[in-house]
């Protein structure tokens, strides 16, 4: 029992980290902009299957490490990660009973969410512009968040995570 789930927790543990790790990669200049949120994919999975493993702390964990990563402004990520796994914590039954599509649609407004709340929380720190085209990311994630959700499925039912 006890090696199950410690083995749960270093799926979970692994798919963070590559989840970080694609977050961080660098892309080319034009497609930077259509980088997807990684890490706020793999979040979102988890806690919508394990809402009792994975939660509001685990986001601002998360959120505070891609700022340590990216060099940006100390928890403003963590900050606005968390917000935003509360919301889909505090609704993950809703979210679960959704078909694929609609999930995807609700994915994609929280990743415009977001970059809208990480530019809101910098600007009031630092001088920055807003980047319309940045939110196209929401849209990437939304085309993505099908094809993520069903390996996510089957990562975590492949090593039996509860």
């Amino acid at each position: 029992m006890a090696n199950s789930v410690m083995k749960g927790k270093m799926v979970i543990l692994a798919s963070f980290v590559i989840a970080l790790t694609l977050q961080t990669i660098p892309w080319p200049g034009v497609l930077d902009v259509l980088r997807p949120s990684w890490l706020l994919l793999v979040t979102c999975y988890w806690v919508l299957a394990l809402p009792h493993r994975v939660n509001v702390g685990t986001a601002l964990i998360l959120g505070l490490l891609w700022d340590l990563l990216l060099g940006s402004t100390l928890g403003i990520r963590g900050m606005m990660m968390s917000i935003l796994i509360y919301i889909v914590a505090l609704n993950f039954l809703v979210l679960r009973n959704m078909a694929l599509w609609q999930q995807a649609m609700v994915i994609g407004l929280l990743s415009i969410a977001l970059e809208v709340m990480i530019f809101f929380g910098e600007y009031l720190i630092q001088d920055i512009t807003f980047n319309p085209t940045s939110l196209w990311a929401g849209l990437i994630n939304c085309i993505l968040w099908p094809w993520m959700f069903l390996l996510m499925r089957r990562v975590r039912r492949r090593w039996h995570v509860r």
